[in-house]
């Protein structure tokens, strides 16, 4: 199948399935795995962090950020498109009883500074208390720039907040300013990077922090039910994620470009070209396509698509761009 519904759709490279065939393991929760140690302060000090954890998913490494640097009633500001927001469940108010205070995206993914000062909460016992600001970088496929980051750290050291980074894909922003990934998570006190979508792994994000905040993690890791045992098995696929995996995401970025120019060549999509900044790209559907038809006819020709009125299409790994024209190619076919 051709895929472009999302990057978490990988499948581990060779070197990761012969790592994880090979890794040494023991039990994480009693912390005697080597692999997942190594992994751990590899990445602590790759990123700038006193420390590192290995998790099962950028929602748990997300949801352990706020629950560590919140108590109950408290409140974080994040944007209305925010992933911890958005799409994880309310897991935040759920299992923390943290209150959201979510804010507009600008179209290019920021928050304006203005928002979240207006936003943040006097301290009154009328109110939550405003502990943390969370960002997302990419968010939409797009970059925020590293003055914003600078300005916003700035904001949330003035009010005595937090600053976390919702680093899903901070490596595909990192690989667009040719920079490195530590230079965007210099800015935050906590940062979440999965490893399961561009990078390829099969499973795990991280997240990185103080060792305070590392403490409060693991212990509420441990009773969201996220301790493993074994876990070196997929922290040896987690460490070629990081190593070996980050400059080739701008083959991705190329075929993503690729493909947009493509579909806005096409009448019946409408897309913004200069919105493509990594491996996402959004195009506006015509209302007299019928893309829910053309995608069940795409899957049957071994294309996947997600169809909306606005599509979304990502690029990736397993994504070559005799794909891209093939799945065009398809697609003039069907639209014609």
């Amino acid at each position: 199948m051709i895929d472009f519904r999302s990057d978490t759709v990988t499948k581990p490279t060779t070197a990761m399935r012969e790592a994880i065939a090979n890794a040494e393991v023991g039990d994480d929760v009693y912390g005697d795995d080597p692999t997942v140690n190594s992994l751990e302060a590899m990445a602590a000090e790759m990123y700038g962090f006193d420390g590192a954890l290995f998790t099962s998913s950028g929602t748990q490494a997300n949801l352990l950020a706020l629950m560590a640097h919140c108590e109950r009633g408290d409140e974080y500001i994040c944007g209305q498109q925010a992933h911890n927001y958005k799409f994880e469940g309310g897991g935040a108010a759920v299992l923390g009883s943290i209150q959201p205070q979510p804010l507009t995206n600008q179209a290019d993914g920021s928050i304006l500074l203005t928002d979240i000062q207006a936003a943040i909460k006097p301290d009154d016992v009328h109110f939550a208390r405003t502990q943390l600001l969370s960002l997302e970088n990419t968010i939409g496929g797009k970059v925020l720039p590293q003055a914003y980051l600078a300005q916003a750290q700035t904001l949330a050291f003035d009010n005595k907040l937090k600053i976390h980074l919702d680093g899903a894909r901070v490596a595909n922003a990192a690989v667009a300013q040719n920079i490195a990934i530590a230079d965007i998570t210099q800015y935050f006190d906590s940062v979440s990077i999965c490893l399961s979508k561009g990078l390829c792994a099969p499973v795990g994000s991280l997240l990185l922090g103080d060792e305070r905040l590392i403490h409060k993690a693991r212990r509420w890791r441990k009773m969201l039910g996220g301790g493993m045992r074994q876990a070196g098995i997929l922290a040896a696929a987690a460490k070629l994620a990081i190593t070996d995996q980050v400059d080739r995401l701008a083959i991705d970025h190329d075929n993503a470009r690729y493909l947009a120019e493509c579909l806005s060549e096409l009448d019946e999509f409408e897309i913004d070209l200069t919105q493509v900044q990594t491996n996402m790209l959004f195009a506006e559907v015509k209302q007299d396509v019928d893309i829910k038809h053309i995608a069940t006819e795409l899957k049957s020709l071994g294309i996947l698509i997600s169809p909306g009125s606005t599509l979304r299409l990502v690029t990736h790994a397993d994504i070559r761009r005799a794909d891209i024209d093939t799945f065009i190619a398809k697609l003039k076919g069907l639209l014609a």
